[in-house]
């Protein structure tokens, strides 16, 4: 297998371990995603791509992370629970979702990816430079017929309907419904409070 494409992302915050976000594809064929370079004591490395380890809450079964003392859903407390930590006894709270699994592949992935790290440095110091790692996720997204179909749907929703021949539209309203005008009411009858009051009245 061989890997016949890296695409890197920079990232632009000075200071940060994070360097970049990358992707691989092998053989022209199988693309991984969201490797991250990261910043090391003497060097930057490949990190490969995680997910947090969780686990279940006993009451209503939702998933949380290893560390959390409360349940996200129904936010009672949680058990303590046992850590998992590494060879090198540091706690293990992600697990790889893919990675090589010997030495001489992580290191020809790595060794690769770095190099082109190195190069994107170099290319993002030209005029015009442009992230082939961002044009995939704005290819991914124009290609998406999701939007495209949310929005004919709004445009139906606000499209007007034809009226029927003989019937008349219904008046549009802009304030609150109003009850139709009442006639005038009847003026008190005599003795009644305020009676003689008013001229006509």
């Amino acid at each position: 297998m061989e890997i016949t494409e890296v695409r890197i992302k920079l990232m632009e915050e000075p200071g940060e371990r994070l360097k970049a976000f990358c992707s691989i594809t092998f053989d022209n064929c199988f693309v991984i995603r969201d490797l991250k370079i990261i910043e090391g004591s003497s060097g930057p490395f490949v990190a490969m791509p995680s997910r947090k380890l969780t686990f279940h809450c006993p009451t209503c079964r939702t998933k949380n992370h290893l560390r959390a003392g409360h349940c996200n859903q129904c936010g009672n407390k949680l058990p303590s629970h046992q850590i998992p930590v590494d060879q090198d006894g540091r706690s293990k709270l992600y697990a790889d979702i893919a990675h090589p699994i010997n030495s001489s592949c992580r290191e020809m992935l790595q060794q690769h990816v770095i190099d082109e790290y190195r190069e994107e440095i170099i290319r993002a110091q030209q005029p015009g430079y442009v992230s082939r790692y961002e044009d995939l996720d704005i290819e991914a997204s124009a290609t998406d017929p999701a939007p495209a179909a949310e929005q004919t749907r709004v445009d139906a929703a606000h499209t007007p309907q034809p009226t029927p021949q003989g019937t008349r539209p219904p008046l549009k309203t802009t304030g609150p419904a109003s009850s139709p005008p009442t006639s005038k009411p009847p003026p008190p009858a005599g003795g009644a409070f305020g009676a003689g009051i008013f001229p006509g009245g």
